[in-house]
């Protein structure tokens, strides 16, 4: 089944490309991206200290630059929160990744992992491989998300300190950059 959804939505975005519209317009995050984002980020249900130091909460949603402060690290977090946070962050990832990614049409497993990326990225962040995937440039995409292994420690002003790779990072960039550097059927 999932085969099929794949092929539908790579037929449409072919056909809304040649129509003049997004190629990518209909694409919607699958379980997949939700279930990846979760792996990845970890799900706590308190305020913590991320890998780069940074006050962080639930799946990997930012608090603020800088360790969480003793109060904060006390702080619970409901499930609610938790999700509804989740939701929004996968929601605005994936608006950039059809906002950006328009000439192209990208399987499941691309748009899923751009999602994923972006989501971990930021849409600034995530900006040069979104590119490199609307001009169909895959080993540039599967370049740039496997160059972006690097956590960056920032103070509470949000001054950025000296980066370091995070092997988290290494891990996950390799199975988000995959959909790109397997061959792709012929689906002319």
């Amino acid at each position: 089944m999932l085969g099929t959804i794949q092929s539908s939505s790579f037929t449409k975005g072919r056909q809304m490309a040649t129509q003049g519209q997004s190629a990518n317009a209909a694409m919607r995050p699958s379980q997949a991206a939700y279930d990846a984002v979760r792996r990845y980020e970890g799900v706590r249900y308190s305020y913590y200290n991320d890998s780069a130091g940074n006050c962080t909460s639930g799946i990997g949603t930012l608090a603020h630059f800088g360790l969480c402060t003793p109060e904060e690290l006390r702080q619970a977090v409901t499930g609610d929160q938790v999700n509804g946070s989740l939701f929004a962050a996968i929601d605005n990832a994936a608006a950039a990744v059809r906002r950006a990614v328009t000439n192209q049409p990208l399987t499941q497993a691309q748009f899923d992992a751009l999602v994923t990326y972006t989501y971990n990225r930021g849409a600034t962040g995530a900006h040069p491989a979104l590119h490199a995937a609307n001009q169909g440039n895959n080993a540039a995409v599967v370049s740039i998300m496997l160059q972006n292994v690097y956590v960056h420690p920032h103070d509470r002003h949000g001054h950025r300190g000296h980066p370091r790779i995070d092997q988290g990072l290494v891990r996950r960039r390799h199975a988000e950059s995959m959909p790109f550097s397997q061959q792709q059927p012929n689906r002319s």
